[in-house]
């Protein structure tokens, strides 16, 4: 029985990747840098954001350049309107609807805290999320189960309680190290070969399916 659903946020719960694509793509052209793809970045996006501008960059990837382009990146996307980043269709119901059943609800994800929260208040702002854990410097990002254990400490719940929903094999290595059930999600931004790991309890096409789960 789960009491406890643990949300991946970009991928999963948003659709976030168009933002960052073109926050990326002006901070690498201002610095006289090749400009990747859309299906380049998803390749590379999962880790921190350390990991990412480094892969981004890829032999070029020195400790400066990887600076310029964080700073750089971090201010273009501060100052964007981000009309791009949205809510996945009905995934607000369905978190609504597990509150409303007394489910512990939580997000762990390699973006900054602080940026999960500006959307959550901005979508979701009647959801009470049990802990929100995304990059912590001070501690290894995902796959890191160290998020993943802080929640399920604040929610009071046993490992076989709780559940991972994400789209990737990043989310999928973090469930494992949980050694928390994982759920994959199809519309989000992982492989094929993501969606086709044994190691995951169900791959679900629709959020509602989460409702069929059985709950405590």
């Amino acid at each position: 029985m789960k009491k406890l659903v643990i949300f991946d946020f970009d991928g999963t719960l948003f659709d976030s990747v168009d933002d960052v694509v073109i926050c990326f793509n002006e901070a690498l052209s201002m610095h006289n840098f090749p400009t990747l793809t859309k299906k380049e970045y998803l390749e590379v996006l999962g880790g921190n954001i350390d990991e990412v501008v480094s892969l981004i960059l890829k032999d070029r990837n020195s400790k400066e350049n990887m600076g310029l382009i964080k700073e750089t990146y971090g201010e273009l996307y501060s100052n964007s309107d981000k009309r791009n980043t949205l809510p996945f269709p009905n995934s607000g119901d369905v978190l609504r609807k597990l509150q409303e059943r007394n489910i512990f609800i939580a997000i762990n994800s390699n973006r900054s805290t602080d940026s999960i929260k500006y959307f959550v208040n901005e979508f979701f702002s009647d959801i009470d999320f049990v802990l929100i854990e995304g990059h912590n410097p001070e501690y290894p990002s995902k796959p890191s189960p160290i998020g993943v254990e802080n929640i399920v400490k604040k929610a009071g719940v046993s490992l076989d309680e709780a559940i991972y929903v994400g789209d990737s094999k990043t989310d999928i290595k973090t469930a494992k190290n949980a050694k928390i059930d994982c759920i994959l999600v199809s519309w989000g931004y992982g492989s094929e070969n993501d969606l086709k790991d044994d190691s995951v309890l169900e791959v679900i096409d629709d959020i509602n399916q989460l409702l069929d789960l059985e709950f405590a």
